[in-house]
Formats: C-alpha cells, sequence, structure tokens
C-alpha cells in the first residue's frame, strides 16, 4: 500500500475515478488548424496548431485508434488534473464527423528539446525544475494517480519562461489499495525495478524512481544513467550501482519470486558509493545534499523512495522553496484543500 494519499480515490468517490462510465461530449475539429508534426509515438501523432477562434498556438494530439477504454481514462485524467500545478491543461477534445479519428487539444509549451537542455542547466536550473516535476507528481499522487511514463521527454520545459508542464497521460492509471497492475508500462531507462521484476502491486513511487533517474541524468551529465539494452540488462545496469544484496534482501521483503535466463543477473555487486560517478565535469553541480536526495530516490524498495512531498521538504531545495513561499499558488495552498494529508 502506498505510504501516502492511499485513500484519495476511495474519499474522492466513484464519480472521480470511474473511466468506464466517463461520457465525452466531443467538439467539431473545425476551428484547429495543423501547422507542422512535432512528435509521435506507438499511441498518437503530436502537432503544433493553431485555434482559428482565438489565433492561438496549441498542441493537436490526434489519437491512434485504440480501445476505447484507454482514450476514455486518459481524458478523464486530464479533466480531473487540468489547472494543477505544472500539469499540461486540455483545452478541448474533438472528434471528426466519421468518429474514426479522436484528437486533445493541448496547451502549448515553448519546449527546449531536452538532450540540448540538459547539458547547460546550471546547478540552480537542476533544483528548480526538479521541484517543479515533483511539486506537479504530488498534486497528481494526492488526486490517486500515477502518471507511470516519467521520463524527460514527457516533462516539457520552456527555459525562456522557466516554465515546466508534465504531458502525456496515455499511460496514467488511478490507484487502489492491493490493485494488481500492468507492468508493461514506462520506458526502458526510466522503469523502477517493480516494473522489472514483475512486482503488480506498485504505487505512486513509480514515479519517483523515474524523477530520481532525470535527477542522475541532470547531475552526472549522462543522457541516460541506467541504459540497459532490454528488460534484464536494465535490471542489470541497476544492480551494478545499487548492488545485489539490497536487491535480494527487496526481494525477500516482498516475496517476489525472480528467475532469469541471465547469467549476470545472479552475480554479486557490491554497492557503489555516488561520489563514483562525479566528475571533473559535473563536479560543481554535485555537492553532497544532491547524492543523499539522489539516494533517497533511487532504492530498489518502494516503500523506502521519498515520496514528492517529502522529496521537495529535503534540504537540497531550502533556497527553491525560500523562493516559492513568496509566490501565490505555492504547493501548501493546494495540499491543505486536497484533504489527502495522510494515509
Amino acid at each position: 500500500m502506498a505510504r501516502i494519499y492511499a485513500s484519495a480515490n476511495a474519499q474522492l468517490g466513484r464519480s472521480w475515478y470511474d473511466y468506464d462510465n466517463f461520457r465525452i461530449e466531443w467538439s467539431s475539429p473545425d476551428r484547429y488548424e495543423i501547422v507542422d508534426r512535432v512528435g509521435g509515438g506507438k499511441y498518437s501523432e503530436v502537432f503544433e496548431g493553431l485555434d482559428t477562434a482565438n489565433s492561438e498556438t496549441c498542441i493537436i494530439k490526434v489519437l491512434k485508434p485504440v480501445a476505447a477504454k484507454k482514450i476514455n481514462r486518459e481524458i478523464k485524467i486530464l479533466r480531473n488534473l487540468t489547472g494543477g500545478p505544472n500539469i499540461v491543461a486540455l483545452l478541448d477534445v474533438v472528434q471528426d464527423p466519421s468518429s474514426r479519428y479522436h484528437s486533445l487539444i493541448m496547451e502549448y509549451v515553448d519546449n527546449v528539446e531536452w538532450k540540448a537542455l540538459y547539458p547547460i542547466l546550471g546547478e540552480v536550473d537542476i533544483k528548480f525544475y526538479t521541484f517543479q516535476l515533483l511539486k506537479a507528481l504530488d498534486f497528481v499522487h494526492s488526486r490517486g494517480i500515477m502518471h507511470r511514463d516519467v521520463k524527460p521527454g514527457n516533462v516539457m520545459i520552456d527555459h525562456r519562461h522557466r516554465k515546466l508542464r508534465v504531458i502525456d497521460w496515455g499511460l496514467a492509471e488511478f490507484y487502489h489499495p492491493g490493485t494488481g497492475y500492468h507492468i508493461r508500462v514506462g520506458s526502458r531507462y526510466y522503469k523502477a525495478p517493480e516494473l522489472l521484476v514483475g512486482y503488480k502491486l506498485y504505487d505512486y513511487s513509480l514515479d519517483l524512481w523515474s524523477t530520481g533517474c532525470m535527477l542522475a541524468s541532470m547531475l552526472f551529465r549522462k543522457e541516460h544513467f541506467f541504459r540497459g539494452s532490454d528488460n534484464n540488462d536494465q535490471l542489470l545496469k541497476i544492480m551494478k550501482v545499487l548492488g545485489s544484496d539490497n536487491f535480494d534482501a527487496y526481494l525477500k521483503v516482498y516475496d517476489i519470486p525472480f528467475e532469469t535466463d541471465m547469467a549476470a543477473l545472479l552475480h554479486s555487486y557490491p554497492k557503489q558509493p555516488w561520489t563514483r560517478f562525479v566528475t571533473a565535469e559535473n563536479q560543481p553541480f554535485v555537492t553532497s545534499e544532491a547524492l543523499d536526495l539522489l539516494d533517497k530516490l533511487l532504492r530498489y524498495d518502494h516503500q523506502k523512495r521519498l515520496t514528492a512531498r517529502e522529496a521537495q521538504a529535503h534540504p537540497y531545495f531550502n533556497l527553491v522553496r525560500l523562493e516559492a513561499t513568496s509566490i501565490k499558488g505555492d504547493s501548501a495552498e493546494y495540499v491543505s484543500d486536497s484533504g489527502f494529508c495522510s494515509m
């Protein structure tokens, strides 16, 4: 069971999380024009668009034909979360006359591609954007939702305006204690250990592992900190850093059966100190507080990872929090309003 917000959906009620019976009122796509393709993947194509009604730039996410349940879930989650801190806004949902194609009209973010951005971020930037991501995740988790695909490509950053938005909610899901969830979620380099060993009773802490991987990438100036060629190799990369003894202890605590044909996963590996990854190039960004935060996010045991709220309170963010308290809309406001401050 999640250590925090475990009862969020029970308290919010069935109408909050029941996307199976969620009725969508579709708009006509006529007012929107496609300007340029900006991305896409397995489930969608994404375009920069123009809202001709107000001449504002928007994002048009054209969903590829998938089960209606999946479309309902994404729209329900976005409608629930729109307006939350650092969450991309859903502006409209449209359907073509044939009813074959469905599109989400989203807030436009003047994003800097992360592979170009991360190498130029300074220490203050890393702290600021990581804190903003944690702020978004605490809000999302307090509303009973797991993102399940946190990665650099799903965290848009408008560096000029210092604005961050979490996007792509296609794999997000409502959290209910004791429920077994699909393990084929997330992107390999950011998959938490529980997914790699087939543990289905996971919770919000999945997103904190991914956040830790992103922080490690920014701190150590590595494009992907754990970069496996497949899921087994991904687990091996993790094991060679966190150690095999801690991995074995984790399996034992949760009674997780583990079988593998990969001999390397059965070897012993010592836990590596985080200082091993400090170089002359990244040393200016790697403080003892940064490494302590990283260590508390990248834990095998999901129950021992910091929650998004706990991570925001870490000394690493002292300066960011001091600045944030003077800005209206600080996380303290929505936490107190939510009523989900405890399990």
